[in-house]
């Protein structure tokens, strides 16, 4: 059944089972789960060292040793190798080749790499590559399937990484790991019927799914086609006048993108309900350990936003807050069960993913504390979803909303426009949230007089 040695046998949860049949689905394409991630290093790289910390943090992460079985199966599991090689490879990028720079060869390896599937049936399904560029300087190249591990566990795992390689994979320093399988146990002693009966009623109604590109734009995408992304960065003063209008109303900053989201799909699709999907965190806070734990976690969930006659922002957005409130307890729920209880085939194709937990600078700090002759000094990582378009919400001093759209379902042009549009509903929500929400002007520079000239 195995071409490894067995140790455990664990369930999937309802986001690994949705990556598993997209990844089967799209056998023959480039598969959207892969993440990347590459770390700058400079000073001396101690190679053994980076090995024995990559086998001892697989080696302590049993969910990172897993291979994906189906076949002659009524349920897909994952099985847990008691053993897997140690996934790290070294190139040499310094020598010349056919006239191009390292940083052109550094650049062809990330997007080589990016689209070479991983079997998702022999673990490890996670490769590190070391990247020699210059004497003293190179790229650690850390890739992985989505379906092991989310955004929130990437800062544990990178600190813990680090750690791991300046004590030599000697972890002694590091606290026990908390089982991932603790947390699959927790999943299935929830009540599952009560909370699509809570799903049930709040998506009462729907009547059609929102769909921004169209049918079957999902399952259009060419065999070698990555997402393109476009990228809406509202200046600081901006982004604190949002921060400031969600406090006054008691209101998330969260909320106001999900609500201003959710008012462009309402004037893009013309429909007063629309739904759109959300990435919840998934981690319960009554288990313990659970905030240091690495894996997969994340759960995609539909947002609903329907619009009210003369409802004011402030009393739609307070009660999609409201609503969203209400779904907390329930949002371990699988995507496939919560679509059932409205009879339609699908819900949406767009996705809103809010980053609480970015892989960032004081991750970096931390991480290289104490790191022998070695400092990173940078990093960028890549990964992306099926939908034909997903918005990557990362807060900050400047707000920072990433676009990721396939571009054989959305047209780049028109894309560019729709976060154009963005920009003109987050500001006009920091200005206030007293005006009527079916009043907000989303139209751009120009289109309106152009509107008036056409009568």
């Amino acid at each position: 059944m195995t071409g490894f040695q067995l140790e455990d046998v664990l369930p999937l949860t309802p986001l690994q089972a949705g990556m598993l049949f997209h990844a089967l689905y799209d056998s023959d394409a480039v598969d959207v789960y892969t993440a990347q991630f590459a770390f700058t290093l400079e000073g001396t790289v101690d190679t053994a060292a980076l090995r024995a910390a990559v086998g001892t943090l697989l080696r302590r992460h049993a969910n990172l040793r897993v291979g994906f079985l189906h076949e002659d199966l009524d349920e897909p599991v994952q099985a847990v190798a008691a053993d897997v090689p140690v996934p790290l490879e070294e190139h040499d990028l310094t020598t010349p080749d056919d006239g191009r720079t390292v940083e052109e060869r550094v650049r062809a390896f990330l997007a080589a790499d990016r689209t070479r599937r991983f079997d998702l049936t022999t673990p490890p399904l996670m490769r590190f590559s070391l990247l020699r560029t210059t004497p003293g300087h190179h790229r650690l190249v850390m890739t992985s399937h989505h379906i092991l591990l989310d955004g929130w566990s990437m800062p544990i795992l990178v600190r813990e990484l680090f750690e791991l390689y300046a004590h030599r994979g000697d972890d002694l320093t590091l606290p026990r790991v908390t089982p991932y399988r603790t947390y699959l146990a927790w999943l299935a002693g929830q009540d599952g019927a009560a909370a699509l009966d809570t799903w049930r009623t709040a998506l009462a109604g729907i009547e059609a799914p929102t769909l921004l590109a169209g049918r079957g734009a999902t399952e259009a995408a060419r065999p070698d086609e990555l997402p393109e992304t476009l990228v809406l960065e509202l200046d600081a003063v901006t982004s604190e006048r949002l921060r400031a209008t969600a406090r006054a109303h008691r209101l998330t900053l969260n909320t106001l993108v999900q609500g201003a989201w959710g008012l462009l799909l309402s004037r893009l699709t013309g429909r007063d309900d629309v739904l759109f999907g959300t990435t919840v965190s998934g981690r319960p806070p009554e288990l313990p350990g659970v905030e240091s734990m690495i894996g997969l976690f994340i759960n995609t969930v539909p947002v609903r936003l329907s619009l009210r006659p003369g409802e004011t922002l402030a009393e739609l957005l307070t009660r999609l807050q409201d609503e969203q409130g209400r779904l907390l307890g329930s949002q371990h729920a699988g995507l496939t069960e919560i679509r059932a209880t409205t009879g339609l085939d699908t819900l949406f194709d767009t996705l809103a993913v809010f980053e609480n937990y970015p892989l960032d600078e004081e991750t970096l700090r931390t991480a290289r504390q104490g790191l022998p002759g070695l400092a990173v000094t940078g990093f960028e990582g890549t990964d992306a979803a099926h939908y034909p378009l997903t918005l990557t919400i990362a807060p900050g001093t400047a707000l920072r909303i990433t676009f990721g759209f396939r571009p054989s379902a959305l047209d780049r042009e028109e894309t560019v426009r729709t976060v154009a549009r963005m920009r003109v509903l987050l500001t006009a929500l920091a200005d206030g949230l007293d005006r009527r929400a079916d009043t907000v002007s989303v139209l751009l520079d120009g289109e309106r007089e152009t509107l008036l000239a056409r009568g």
